[in-house]
């Protein structure tokens, strides 16, 4: 179907597929860098533990250096209609020298800002509380010494500076997302004093003033993860109350939470206490499994959620995925392409006679109009988006994916 007569069948419903196609041009997804290397980083390893997380699978092709994950970020940019973001963790930092985490500076990540401004999009930061010899406990902001909690606290203040940093340097808003992995295996018998210690070191990490239109932070809750199953300091519950008290963000993980939770309606409930919102969009296949994420229901109703109740503004979207069975390229593609899929047809919704059906009690057509719009043409709108911004579709998608990836899989696997 051309994109005319779709353009015309949407109008009969009263939608405006121009309207929506300049509207999801403007919405910027930070893309995470962690599922170009399978979240190795560019540090000094030390043999420490990963704290729960890892990239299974052994695909050619993974990114080893800064230079390297910036030319895959480079074609994976191409591939993705629009401007984009990046997603740096405190670990990727690009530089000759070899300072601890309680010792990185703004100069350490240099290259990327460069990278950034010739690329021409924001980029976002996280402070890397895992991988590390003083996180083989799972305790670091609430760990009971406090020489490991001073540490931390030291890290996180450098983030928030660095954070702070690229934002000026950018002239873009930088997030600043804080997630640690503190938790406990089985069952503890004091949950309130490390909850306690968290809050204490939280406030002492924050307390530098930072411009809010430099650098924003947001706080990552989390459900449980692997060696913390019994109890995980920072749940939701924890940092909902925390965020709503000091007006920082708060992230909500889609693979943060109980599997049968739909994440779609905590954005809503959330939005009426909080400024702002980030989001990090991941596919929960068991739990917390990180694959990339797909067309499917939680996404489209993601997507919906933020439209229909106006969030859009208010709310930052990142990806968090990381899967080295495929290549990662295509990956970081699939999975941005289907955010914004989302988020198109999400936009192409007659959202205005679905709610006057709704406030009119009359259930019976919202069901039917919600049904009836699945059989709309919104492939034909997403090609012609695809064709404006100048990036493949199908066929030609596929030969330019298995291009760049036959380019890299030399790349040796030490």
């Amino acid at each position: 179907m051309s994109y005319e007569t779709a353009k015309a069948a949407f109008a009969d419903w009263g939608v405006d597929t121009e309207a929506a196609l300049a509207r999801v041009r403007t919405i910027p997804i930070s893309m995470h860098c962690w599922q170009g290397d399978d979240v190795v980083g560019f540090e000094e390893r030390t043999g420490s533990s990963g704290g729960g997380i890892q990239a299974t699978g052994d695909y050619p092709g993974r990114a080893r250096t800064p230079d390297e994950l910036r030319a895959d970020l480079d074609f994976s940019y191409s591939m993705i209609p629009g401007k984009h973001r990046l997603n740096l963790h405190a670990m990727y930092l690009d530089t000759d020298a070899k300072p601890d985490r309680d010792e990185i500076e703004f100069q350490h990540f240099s290259p990327w800002v460069d990278w950034a401004k010739d690329q021409s999009i924001g980029l976002d930061f996280n402070p890397t509380f895992f991988a590390h010899t003083k996180a083989d406990d799972n305790l670091t902001l609430s760990h009971p010494d406090q020489g490991i909690r001073d540490f931390w606290i030291e890290h996180g203040k450098r983030s928030r500076e660095i954070a702070s940093q690229m934002g000026v340097a950018l002239g873009s808003t930088c997030v600043n997302n804080i997630w640690v992995p503190d938790g406990y295996k089985d069952t503890p018998v004091d949950r309130m004093s490390a909850r306690a210690r968290l809050e204490v070191a939280l406030d002492a990490m924050l307390a530098p003033k930072q411009d809010k239109k430099k650098m924003l932070d947001a706080l990552e809750c989390k459900l449980f993860g692997i060696g913390v199953e019994a109890c995980t300091v920072g749940s939701h519950e924890f940092y909902m109350g925390y965020a709503i008290r000091k007006k920082t963000l708060l992230c909500l993980d889609m693979g943060h939470f109980h599997p049968t939770e739909n994440i779609a309606d905590k954005l809503s409930a959330v939005a009426l206490s909080l400024d702002e919102i980030l989001l990090h969009v991941s596919r929960p296949m068991r739990w917390d499994s990180d694959h990339v994420i797909l067309l499917n229901d939680e996404i489209q109703q993601m997507a919906q959620e933020l439209v229909n109740a106006d969030l859009l503004e208010r709310t930052r979207i990142g990806l968090d995925f990381f899967d080295a069975t495929i290549s990662r390229t295509a990956a970081w593609v699939i999975g941005t392409r289907n955010m914004q899929k989302a988020l198109l047809r999400a936009l192409l919704m007659p959202i205005n006679l679905l709610k006057s059906a709704e406030e009119e009690l009359n259930f019976t057509k919202r069901l039917v109009v919600t049904e009836e719009f699945k059989d709309m043409p919104f492939g034909a709108v997403w090609e012609e988006f695809s064709n404006r911004e100048n990036v493949p579709n199908g066929q030609t998608l596929i030969k330019e994916l298995e291009r760049y990836q036959t380019s890299v899989s030399g790349r040796s696997r030490e």
